[in-house]
């Protein structure tokens, strides 16, 4: 073998190996109570993505806290990420220091705690896992919360996005006209079917296969049956095993380009994460989702249905006549009792 020759094979095992190593140390997608537990005496960070009222009735301890990631870190109107800017200040702040190991939590199955861990990697984050079953999960393994904020070390962040974690719209479009990826709908299947409209327009990206983000619980009901009180508590919202989430998404290549999306992108970031976890190797979140899709007239759409504006603002009107009747009756109200 030649010098050269030599010297290549020998720096492409080193390339290899390094490779390995990273992969060996990088952290699960999704981790349980115990592994948040050995992440934190690593000295991991953990933040908590809940609204701060909510992280102020109990936390895990040393949590931080920035707000509900859902308002925080997206623009109110099309839901897509605030300037980077203004990002990079939120975290410097807080000391959430993308170069450390991070673990992301909220309630059980919440999707906000998946959409924190996607935020942080679309930033640049290589280190980040999510713990699914959340403050109820930490509790339930005996782990101690306290109400106390946590005071980090403010930090100088410096973000990077990293736009092979996510589609745009526009390529989004190409690519569902050309039939080029496999596009996963995270949805309700009202919303799929466009029987639940939420943006301009309802239907769903042709060609997309529609798998509700709540069948990676081992109950999809449990958010219904919670509202309804019928479940105690939100232990259904567990992950199911691994084996019934390869069955689940059987019907899907992990070895090709996955798209996965749903009204705004906190559900998809979920499934996202479940997908990791499976070995689907090229995963995008579409973060602007149904919103932008539906808000390109011109991109096709499978159970197309537009939004009755008209229908809207009856039902609005009628509301605003019984508030008017019900102010006029406690006043008439007030009157009488006040003679």
């Amino acid at each position: 073998m030649s010098i050269p020759l030599l010297a290549r094979t020998l720096l492409a095992a080193i390339a290899a190996l390094a490779g390995l190593v990273a992969a060996a140390q990088a952290a699960a997608p999704i981790v349980d109570a115990a592994e948040t537990k050995a992440a934190i005496a690593r000295g991991a960070i953990v933040w908590d993505v809940r609204a701060t009222p909510l992280y102020r009735k109990g936390h895990i301890p040393g949590a931080i806290n920035i707000g509900d990631v859902g308002v925080v870190l997206r623009n109110p109107v099309t839901e897509d990420f605030i300037d980077t800017a203004q990002i990079e200040k939120l975290f410097g702040q807080a000391g959430l220091d993308p170069a450390r190991e991070i673990v992301v939590y909220a309630d059980r199955g919440s999707a906000y705690a998946h959409f924190g861990r996607y935020a942080l990697r679309y930033f640049g984050a290589a280190n980040v896992s999510v713990f699914h079953d959340g403050i109820e999960g930490w509790q339930a393994a005996g782990g101690a919360v306290e109400t106390d904020n946590a005071l980090a070390k403010p930090v100088t962040v410096k973000l990077t996005e990293q736009s092979q974690l996510a589609i745009g719209t526009d390529d989004v479009v190409a690519r569902a006209k050309a039939g080029s990826v496999q596009i996963l709908d995270v949805r309700t299947s009202g919303e799929y079917a466009g029987n639940d409209v939420r943006a301009i327009r309802g239907g769903n990206i042709p060609g997309a296969v529609n798998i509700p983000y709540e069948m990676n619980w081992k109950d999809p009901e449990t958010a219904t049956k919670l509202a309804r009180r019928l479940v105690p508590d939100n232990s259904g919202a567990t992950l199911t095993s691994p084996e019934n989430l390869k069955a689940l998404y059987a019907r899907l290549d992990p070895g090709k380009e996955t798209v996965v999306y749903c009204q705004s992108g906190v559900r998809a970031a979920e499934t996202a994460s479940v997908l990791e976890t499976l070995g689907f190797r090229n995963i995008k979140v579409y973060d602007s989702s149904w919103l932008g899709y539906a808000a390109r007239l011109d991109a096709p759409a499978a159970n197309e249905r537009f939004f009755n504006v008209g229908a809207l603002n009856g039902r609005l009107a009628s509301m605003q006549r019984r508030i008017d009747e019900l102010e006029k009756l406690i006043t008439d109200l007030h009157g009488t009792l006040s003679r």
